[in-house]
């Protein structure tokens, strides 16, 4: 895009600007010499991480493990499709799907073991048919995903197995990202970049709320993702106090104030952000101004929102329990008198879902480990007036963080000609 079209967007500046590497120092944009050092691998090591998957199969003391959650066996095995398990051993894989899919997973996962049913034969039946030539005295399954009455078809079909339960596997494996999923991530942030960067350039006082959810799932599309990560929340005014408004009819011209959480699906991996853009028409002055013709309470609030999130960041490395790192935010929060205003917990895990392991909420023992990427998100809402939430995505390193988003967070720079 032209410096024109950078400026108007609000996005001129160094990426990760205002971030901290966990240390207490700014980030700085890696050279080109350092970038080319760390170039990721190509493609993903999927049989690598079916390995690692093996391997705790000896420590549950199962023979098998049924994969049914499809974010799960996308991660096992590069396939995008649905309707479709993996049964996994120590030394063997085999992905039960049907014909559809037999094109794509030649091209998404070629040398996969497959089983494909014909059209008559549904999917549990197909399974078990699978598990049946394998034998297994006993077989782990997903418990937060395989439904009662699929469980109990399989118990029906195999009644000499013995059926173990578990939430997350699969889940563990996935709360550090290898050095191909970081790359994956940083393309589903440049996406939601380049859409916030149309948001803001096309963006007038007679917009709605809803028009503007449509739109920006809309220009996600045009910038290169497969859609949006999730509805985008698109919140005037005292909407905003809603932490994660549905869209109304409320146009921007109605207030001083527009909230925007928005993310973007890369080819598999996504990005989640938040901005409070402040509107201006040729008729009101900038509500981010100084003195009179500032808004107070806007410039108070941000700050305490800003200082919050430069807290937490700051407290991000590995070895770092999740529940500090809120604290970190909750204090600052809380010592300026809105510690009731702020709801939710200050970040969460993500990547091929939006909400992922760990979850950086008061109290929580996790730690962190080199390779999680996190949001840090705090908020302040306030019934009647509105809220602001700043949201960005960050990696933990090897000795601190890297903020991998880059779009401003200062609230000048939040500022938007309507």
């Amino acid at each position: 895009m032209s410096l024109v079209y950078q400026r108007r967007a609000g996005l001129s500046g160094s990426a990760g600007a205002g971030g901290y590497n966990g240390r207490g120092r700014k980030n700085r944009t890696p050279s080109e010499s350092e970038r080319t050092a760390l170039t990721p691998p190509t493609c993903p090591d999927h049989a690598e991480r079916r390995q690692r998957l093996a391997q705790a199969l000896t420590t549950e003391g199962i023979d098998l493990v049924l994969v049914s959650n499809p974010v799960n066996v996308t991660y096992l095995t590069g396939f995008g499709g649905e309707s479709s398990y993996i049964v996994l051993g120590r030394d063997r894989a085999i992905l039960v799907s049907d014909g559809r899919f037999t094109e794509q997973i030649a091209e998404e996962c070629p040398g996969l073991e497959t089983h494909i049913r014909p059209p008559v034969k549904p999917l549990a039946e197909a399974t078990a048919e699978v598990l049946g030539k394998l034998a297994p005295r006993s077989v782990g399954f997903e418990s937060g995903h395989l439904t009662v009455g699929e469980h109990e078809r399989l118990r029906e079909l195999l009644p000499a197995v013995n059926w173990k339960a578990g939430g997350d596997r699969v889940e563990r494996l996935r709360v550090v990202k290898d050095a191909w999923e970081v790359e994956q991530i940083r393309e589903a942030i440049r996406i939601a970049e380049r859409a916030f960067a149309m948001f803001r350039v096309l963006l007038r006082a007679d917009d709605s709320e809803k028009e503007l959810c449509d739109a920006l799932e809309g220009y996600v599309r045009r910038a290169g993702g497969r859609g949006s990560a999730f509805p985008p929340i698109v919140a005037v005014g005292e909407r905003a106090a809603l932490p994660h408004a549905p869209p109304t009819a409320k146009k921007v011209r109605e207030a001083g104030l527009l909230l925007v959480d928005w993310g973007a699906s890369g080819a598999f991996y996504k990005s989640d952000l938040t901005r409070v853009l402040v509107p201006r028409t040729n008729s009101t002055p900038s509500r981010a101004g100084n003195g009179a013709e500032g808004d107070a309470k806007l410039q108070e609030i941000y700050g305490v929102v800003l200082q919050a999130q430069q807290r937490a960041i700051a407290a991000l490395r590995p070895g770092v329990k999740a529940g500090a790192v809120d604290a970190a935010a909750r204090g600052a929060i809380a010592a300026a008198g809105h510690g009731d205003a702020f709801t939710h917990s200050t970040g969460h895990g993500f990547g091929l879902q939006i909400h992922e392991a760990p979850l950086l909420k008061p109290g929580s023992e996790a730690v962190l480990e080199a390779g999680m990427v996190v949001t840090i998100e705090p908020g302040i809402y306030l019934p009647g007036w509105g809220g602001v939430r700043i949201e960005d995505d960050v990696l933990i390193t090897a000795d601190g963080c890297e903020v991998l988003t880059g779009v401003p967070r200062d609230l000048a720079a939040m500022v938007v000609d309507v």
